[in-house]
């Protein structure tokens, strides 16, 4: 059986520790971000406005950067992005429609990430896509990117990634999302590779079963060491870049962490243990409680739109 990956699916058999399935997810997300690797090594976009972190060293080999995806590089979260083009697509009805609305305006709001919603994110899309192709999946998210992700990338965060690129050294997306999605924003962005989360599939077909578990919290430090083992590189060397407190157990194994757009655990901690600091939303009200205000609103009011749709056409 192939591995490859999307957000959804069931843990393994409980039998299994949550230290086992974090080792086995993040080993299972370095092998496919190394394979899909090559393929971006040519594929490099223009770089962002200035905005380098305080290093990196021209010329070591022995680092590079891991960046988380959600509300790090990308405003939101890729796979509501991805369940929208979905539903365009008519992969799936209204009902999960507004599910996906929902989840995406709380977490837009809240600035974090809550494990329920994570959760249900994860088993709608297994029922959407369990049964197709992977190609599909492939070639349909080409287009998502195009239509919803591409214009939601912060420029702060790119120039980062770009900084790391000009000094030579490797950038890698580490996230939730599925590797697929994952690994067309990274190609989109001219980034080495992504990690993210794997699935099954037989004969070119998602099985709707996970290897491993979501890469997310502890699943992700596990990611980074075996892609960094795998590399040959230094972590202490390495830096990370992320949002949310959840990425802690990541941002802490590197020499150089970064807390970017932070939420308020992760801001908190960040100020702590003296890392550095970095957050490309505007407005005051942003700065306090960890969100984009205008685009919130934004997310609120299309939630709220989509909701009040399908309730007319209920009565």
């Amino acid at each position: 059986m192939a591995a490859l990956g999307w957000l959804t699916g069931w843990l393994l058999p409980r039998r299994r520790s949550a230290t086992a399935r974090s080792v086995l997810a993040g080993e299972a997300a370095a092998e496919a971000a190394r394979k899909s690797a090559q393929e971006n090594e040519d594929a490099l976009d223009a770089p962002g406005p200035p905005a380098e972190p305080d290093f990196p060293v021209v010329g070591d080999e022995k680092a590079a950067a891991f960046f988380d995806l959600d509300n790090t590089i990308m405003q939101g979260a890729a796979i509501y992005h991805f369940g929208r083009g979905l539903y365009k697509r008519q992969f799936f009805g209204k009902r999960e429609l507004a599910r996906f609305a929902w989840q995406q305006t709380w977490f837009r709001l809240a600035g974090i990430e809550d494990p329920e919603h994570m959760q249900e994110a994860r088993d709608s899309v297994l029922s959407i896509v369990k049964g197709h192709r992977v190609s599909e999946l492939m070639t349909i998210g080409e287009d998502i990117y195009d239509e919803y992700m591409a214009e939601r990338i912060w420029p702060g965060t790119r120039a980062l990634a770009q900084a790391h690129l000009d000094a030579g050294q490797k950038v890698w997306l580490v996230t939730a999302a599925p590797v697929e999605t994952a690994t067309i924003i990274a190609r989109r962005l001219g980034l080495t590779g992504a990690l993210g989360t794997v699935a099954e599939s037989v004969g070119g077909i998602y099985t709707g079963k996970l290897v491993g578990e979501l890469l997310h919290g502890p699943a992700k430090a596990e990611a980074v060491r075996a892609l960094a083992a795998a590399e040959g590189l230094e972590l202490s060397r390495c830096a990370a870049y992320s949002d949310s407190a959840n990425d802690i157990p990541m941002l802490s194994i590197v020499g150089y962490p970064y807390a970017v757009n932070p939420d308020s655990r992760l801001r908190k901690h960040a100020r702590e243990q003296g890392w550095r600091l970095r957050d490309y939303r505007t407005g005051r009200k942003a700065a306090k409680i960890g969100i984009p205000a205008a685009a919130g609103l934004g997310a609120l009011a299309g939630g709220a739109a989509a909701a009040a749709a399908i309730q007319r056409r209920r009565r």
